[in-house]
């Protein structure tokens, strides 16, 4: 079996606790076998002398013996592990090394040293071995005693400043660290001391000495180590460098930051400057946003000139992480660029550009259009730069600059990639605003030439109105107001908004406004004007209200919900709007009001509108009890009108929902409606003024809808401007009625109109009387900005106007009529109908 007096150099060069020597020769067969092995395996030596080294091992690793008997005579020796069987059968798993016997020659024997790993998690290394897995490891290492004072560190903490483990000897982490908040760190230090509890994955932040001039990030582990007592002895603590993966999730999070950021609203100096906000200070000191000046009046943005021509773009963006030098232009300010400039090559290619270390002596590019602001790059303290020029959908719309002053290291390639992603980004939403800009502009020319840009003169009501377009977060709507002059001295008070936003919307109320004049000229009572509407919203939905389909659309846009896409603009485009709040896209809403001076009526109807408020007389504000009706288009049950009776100086106020908080449960409303209401008593010293103070009070400087305001104040005519009488319906009466219309005019001074009111008047009674289905009729003569002569009879049939030929002896009445007074009409009321002519009065009465 043999002993081996160097059995000690051999623990010693393989240096694994208890190992159990044995001898094999060339062929892998057990030539020695020691008490230890026996121990180990339990076979005794006479069993395992003899035996090939296979014999012993499981059948997975007996197959490969022949391979490790051939490798260690290439090598010269093998180490691994293997599972051996023991003479009972059980597994055991050793960590094996094979070398040359000491003493012999070439390889005719091996010695295979083996130690049981059954209670071990691995090998039992020597401190040599130690030494070297601690001095490669590229994560640095350090043990600081109780004080926090360096006992030990390894090769891989000098990669981060402070000099070889034996300067660090005896030193804290401030000494070799000066520039990192050493507090923080050495606070985990004591926290594990104290408990004893390891602090894994601690991530602190800051600027080492390998590396003052960049922000670096480091993971950090701290664990106590103890004596044999228990007793505390120091920290043991690891240090990775997880510099990139940080800055990867500083880039990750301000992309995400640029996401819920830009592009807020549709307005594009804001959507710019929001641009420049988000840059500072992560990425930049300094970043300036120019646009070229077409754009920011939503215009298609010129030719490039080319790169040997000077460039005026407007700054539309700035921010600095400190006071921007006087030197810089103002937002606001125009920017001119010389020829060549890294600016206008950047418009001119469409490529960005990134100077590391910029020239300190170089001058700015940009000037104003003074040319008297001009420094250097040195006086600004601006040391490097990066311009990315602002491209969407293949159209260059100006450029971003971005600076460092602060900040010491120098822009990189990671942070030219970050500014191409945010500017990419903010491209398109300055490229939406754009467009939307055209179409607002487009919208708000359309409706204000929609709108009535004076309303008529008329004595029935002193009014005012106000009318203020949405924000362009919500899109320009559909709101309207008008106020109509009928006959009989009466006028019609009219609000309405019309569904959706931008150019549709504005036509849609064009089209509904226009509807409505026309449905006011036959005298309809409000809820037949109503009805009327109803049907032509309803026949415009089936006819007009045609989508485009999804591969219409730009490809370049961004994808939205249906609820908060936007309408075609003026060149068809369909473009992203931001969130808005929910709005109602079926029918169109109406509140049509007329309201009588003769005797104060007010007949009104409402098609899903708010009800009007009235202020009276002495200044207490009310509600009318008016029925909402269902929005115009969608059907529903027939709409209702309700008549009140108004006293002399009351205000009606008409209003569309945005002026209040539409669409809120009914709590709210009513809340809502008791802000109308306090605004609306509010002492003014004019009709205008209250108007702006209910306006003041309820609406926001940038409303979420449309707001249209209309109040009227009522007038009542004076007794003297009103006179009618009763006929019986005998002919006999018409020569009666001339005599006393005659009369009537003499004492109103309208001498001057009696040859065409004695002809007006014989000719409408007579037709009363021939046409009428008996009882008696009225006439009635108003004084107003007009002379207008009424008459009411029982009749359900409207006269018209005959063309006679020349040999007929009739028939020519209502055409002289016609011809003669400034219009004529025929409007129906309960007790029959009025056929009623006006004459224009040279002065209205004072």
């Amino acid at each position: 079996m043999g002993t081996f007096e160097d059995r000690d150099v051999a623990r010693g060069r393989f240096d694994v606790a208890d190992a159990a020597p044995v001898v094999l020769d060339a062929q892998g067969v057990v030539t020695s076998w020691t008490p230890d092995a026996q121990r180990m395996l339990a076979y005794g030596p006479t069993e395992a002398v003899g035996r090939n080294l296979a014999d012993l091992l499981t059948p997975e690793d007996a197959r490969r013996v022949p391979d490790l008997i051939g490798r260690c005579g290439a090598e010269g020796g093998w180490t691994g592990l293997l599972t051996a069987l023991r003479r009972d059968g059980r597994p055991v798993r050793v960590s094996v090394r094979i070398t040359s016997l000491p003493g012999t020659q070439g390889t005719s024997h091996w010695l295979a040293l083996l130690s049981d790993l059954t209670d071990a998690p691995g090998w039992d290394m020597s401190r040599d071995m130690l030494e070297q897995i601690v001095e490669r490891c590229p994560v640095g290492m350090a043990i600081v005693d109780t004080e926090l004072r360096y006992v030990w560190s390894n090769t891989a903490l000098a990669q981060y400043g402070g000099g070889p483990p034996q300067r660090r000897l005896g030193l804290r982490l401030a000494d070799v660290q000066p520039g990192l908040d050493t507090e923080s760190i050495e606070a985990q230090m004591r926290q594990a001391l104290a408990t004893g509890e390891s602090v894994v994955g601690y991530e602190h932040v800051g600027r080492v000495r390998s590396a003052p001039f960049r922000e670096t990030a480091h993971m950090m582990s701290f664990s106590r180590l103890d004596d044999g007592r228990g007793h505390p002895l120091g920290v043991y603590y690891t240090v990775v460098d997880v510099s990139e993966r940080h800055r990867a999730r500083q880039r990750l999070a301000l992309l995400d930051r640029a996401g819920e950021r830009i592009g807020r609203t549709l307005d594009i100096v804001r959507t710019a400057q929001e641009l420049a906000d988000v840059a500072v200070p992560e990425l930049a000191d300094l970043v300036t946003v120019d646009l070229q000046e077409s754009v920011l009046g939503g215009a298609e943005p010129p030719p490039i000139p080319p790169a040997t021509q000077s460039v005026r773009l407007c700054r539309a963006g700035h921010r600095s992480v400190d006071a921007v030098p006087k030197a810089v232009v103002g937002r606001g300010e125009v920017a001119t660029y010389p020829p060549g400039s890294p600016p206008v090559r950047c418009l001119t290619t469409g490529s960005s550009w990134r100077e590391e270390r910029l020239d300190p002596l170089t001058e700015e590019w940009a000037t104003d259009t003074g040319g008297g602001r001009r420094s250097i790059f040195l006086e600004l303290g601006l040391h490097s730069a990066m311009i990315v020029p602002i491209r969407a959908r293949g159209v260059t719309l100006g450029v971003t600059s971005f600076f460092r002053r602060r900040r010491h290291e120098p822009f990189d390639a990671d942070d030219l990639a970050l500014a191409e992603d945010l500017v990419s980004r903010a491209a398109v939403c300055v490229d939406n605003a754009r467009r939307y800009t055209r179409e607002r502009d487009a919208a708000l020319v359309l409706q204000r030439s929609l709108l009535p840009h004076r309303l008529p003169e008329q004595d029935a009501v002193e009014v005012t109105a106000y009318y203020q377009p949405a924000d362009e977060l919500t899109g320009l709507g559909g709101d309207w107001y008008d106020l109509i002059p009928l006959s009989g001295a009466r006028v019609a008070l009219v609000v309405g908004e019309v569904a959706g936003h931008g150019i549709d919307a504005a036509a849609g109320m064009g089209r509904l406004r226009t509807a409505v004049r026309t449905l006011a000229a036959l005298d309809l009572p409000p809820e037949e004007v109503l009805g009327h509407l109803d049907d032509l919203v309803a026949r415009s939905e089936h006819t007009d209200g045609i989508t485009p389909e999804p591969d219409e659309a730009d490809p370049g846009l961004p994808t939205v919900d249906d609820e908060n896409a936007a309408s075609p603009g003026v060149d068809g485009t369909v473009y992203a709007r931001p969130n808005r709040p929910e709005e109602d896209r079926a029918g169109a809403g109406c509140l049509y009001v007329v309201y009588d001076p003769v005797d104060g009526r007010c007949a009104m109807a409402s098609a899903g509108h708010p009800a009007p408020a009235v202020i009276l007389p002495d200044g207490t504000a009310t509600f009318v009890d008016l029925p909402p009706g269902p929005p115009l288009g969608v059907g529903g049950p027939p709409f209702e009108s309700v008549e009140v009776t108004l006293a002399p100086g009351s205000t009606l106020t008409l209003h569309t929902d945005g002026l209040l908080a539409g669409g809120q449960p009914t709590s709210a409303a009513e809340a809502e409606r008791d802000r109308l209401r306090l605004a609306l008593e509010r002492p003014a010293a004019s009709l205008d003024l209250r108007c702006r103070s209910v306006v003041d009070a309820l609406v926001p400087a940038r409303p979420h809808d449309d707001v249209a305001l209309l109040m009227a104040r009522t007038r009542r005519l004076g007794a003297d401007q009103v006179a009618d009488w009763e006929l019986p319906c005998d002919p006999a009466v018409v020569a009666n009625a001339r005599r006393a219309a005659m009369g009537q005019l003499t004492e109103w001074g309208l001498e001057e109109l009696a040859f065409t009111t004695e002809l007006v008047v014989s000719e409408l009674v007579t037709n009363a009387i021939r046409y009428a289905s008996g009882g008696p009729i009225r006439l009635r003569l108003i004084r107003d900005r007009a002379l207008a002569c009424e008459v009411l009879d029982g009749g359900a049939t409207a006269p018209h106007l005959r063309h006679p030929r020349a040999t007929d002896e009739g028939g020519r009445g209502l055409l002289l009529v016609s011809q003669l007074t400034q219009r004529w009409g025929t409007r129906f009321v309960p007790e029959g109908k009025i056929i009623w002519a006006e004459q224009a009065l040279t002065d209205p009465p004072g």
